[in-house]
């Protein structure tokens, strides 16, 4: 465990030269990674013939996609590229694919409430990212030197972030998923993934507030990043929420998440054409609304069981 941290540190060190000279560093680092992984599946063999079974297929499997790893480490881009994606699709598959997949040995099915704690803990972890690069970005500008719009920007991507965490959790976080059956947590993990993505997209585009004042208009990349993601977010969000435990639609409805969703994509068409006071303000509705719209309904609930009462 303690060489896997090492490996996690190179595949960090090296990304922001993966484009470059980094990539031989990050891909040897991951190769590496999944070779471990391999070995601790290895040595967990037990003389429970189901058990053993799946150490046996897990730990062949990653020492395979460790040398599909390192070999993409070595071939001249873009196939080395290529080369990595297959193997990352490929650890995928090797979950899920019908009757060779592990999924379908019982004890490789994981406890729902473990997997939902997982995927908390991680969507709090990459929007803490968003976060530190807001800072990290301000500090290397110099707050002394920003305007008071920019500020203002700032205190509104920290809030955006915040309402993040707040719509996640409010709708689908830490839920288990309705059953253990292989297409109800193939499409939890994936809604998932996705929404974890987007997560880290939005954080990325929330910087973007540190290079504009009130009057300008938002910068064209991270505003693209910031609109795309959460249009994805929101509708990942609303696919989570099919695949939960006591999902109920009252408050988190499909139609709120389409609003968010056209409005996102609203601003992704109309930004460079208008201040980022407005994208900003429109953004911010989209996101916004997924919290407000819930807490308003839920109060009127409240208070026409207390009238009855």
């Amino acid at each position: 465990m303690a060489l896997k941290i090492v490996t996690m540190m190179t595949i960090a060190a090296a990304i922001p030269d993966v484009g470059g000279e980094g990539w031989t560093y990050f891909a040897l680092a991951y190769a590496l990674n999944r070779a471990l992984t391999a070995y601790l599946y290895w040595r967990a063999r037990c003389s429970d013939n189901a058990a053993d079974t799946l150490a046996q297929e897990q730990g062949r499997n990653f020492f395979v996609l460790a040398g599909v790893f390192a070999l993409s480490a070595f071939l001249p881009k873009p196939v080395a590229y290529w080369v990595f994606a297959a193997g990352v699709a490929a650890i995928q598959l090797q979950y899920m694919l019908p009757r060779v997949g592990t999924l379908r040995f019982e004890r490789f099915v994981p406890r729902l409430g473990h997997i939902s704690e997982r995927f908390g803990l991680l969507m709090l972890i990459l929007l803490g990212e968003g976060f530190f690069k807001l800072v990290v970005t301000l500090a290397d500008k110099g707050i002394y030197s920003v305007s008071a719009g920019t500020l203002f920007n700032v205190t509104m991507g920290g809030l955006s972030l915040f309402a993040l965490a707040w719509t996640y959790f409010d709708c689908a976080g830490n839920e288990k998923p309705k059953s253990r059956t292989s297409a109800v947590l193939l499409r939890y993990w994936f809604a998932h993934i996705v929404i974890l993505w987007s997560a880290v997209t939005i954080g990325v585009a929330l910087a973007g507030q540190v290079y504009v004042g009130l009057w300008e208009p938002y910068p064209p990349g991270y505003a693209a990043l910031g609109s795309v993601g959460l249009a994805v977010f929101l509708a990942s969000l609303w696919a989570l929420r099919r695949t939960v435990a006591d999902a109920t639609d009252n408050y988190h409805s499909a139609g709120l998440r389409l609003f968010g969703i056209v409005m996102a994509l609203v601003v992704l068409a109309v930004h460079p054409h208008i201040p980022s006071i407005v994208s900003n303000g429109l953004w911010a509705l989209a996101l916004f609304s997924q919290i407000g719209v819930p807490i308003f309904l839920a109060l009127r609930d409240a208070r026409r069981s207390d009238k009855m009462l």
